[in-house]
């Protein structure tokens, strides 16, 4: 019996940082996200209301070092809520992808909940920092993410300038992709693969 509730909570506490992620999937794009990185704490929120999950993030890290730990270790609990909340995969969609626009940029974003975990990430952002982020974590989140969550995903930007767009249309096409891989699909029983398991 997989996990009714499609509902994943993690608590992760080291010496580098101390977070606390709550995920459902079938919510409506509720969220409450408190991290010491502002503009992560937009892209979070972006997640939440374009996968309508409902997401509870509040985490805290060594940020007089800088954002890495935090960054990295908010991508490996939202992976562990992720693998928690989809439990067995019955029923599941597996697949998704999205093509989403922001402005001039344009990111391409496709997902197999597949119980592999694999990233591609080839997207370029031009600027090092946008506030206190260090735009090269974001590719280190979603690894984190995706080795945790036991997904493989492919992320690429197709155009854009702005380093905001891109990030932005990034995160807005995962959590479409997402969204899409999660539904629930009516005329599966089982889990949608010829091995009978993901």
């Amino acid at each position: 019996m997989g996990n009714l509730s499609r509902n994943g909570e993690y608590e992760r506490k080291t010496k580098e940082t101390d977070i606390f992620v709550n995920l459902e999937l079938d919510g409506q794009g509720i969220n409450q996200i408190d991290t010491e990185v502002s503009f992560l704490n937009h892209m979070l929120t972006l997640f939440a209301v374009h996968s309508l999950c409902n997401l509870r993030v509040k985490a805290s890290g060594d940020m007089e070092i800088d954002d890495h730990h935090t960054v990295e270790d908010i991508g490996i609990c939202l992976g562990e809520a992720i693998k928690m909340a989809l439990g067995t995969k019955k029923g599941i969609n597996r697949y998704g992808s999205a093509i989403i626009p922001m402005d001039e940029a344009l990111a391409r974003v496709v997902i197999d909940l597949s119980s592999r975990p694999y990233l591609v990430y080839e997207v370029d952002v031009p600027m090092e920092k946008i506030g206190t982020l260090t735009t090269e974590n974001i590719k280190e989140f979603f690894q984190a993410l995706a080795n945790h969550a036991g997904i493989t995903v492919h992320i690429d930007l197709l155009r854009g300038e702005n380093s905001h767009h891109i990030i932005e249309a990034v995160f807005k096409a995962f959590a479409r992709a997402f969204r899409a891989a999660v539904t629930l699909e009516p005329d599966m029983d089982g889990v949608w693969s010829s091995k009978g398991e993901l």
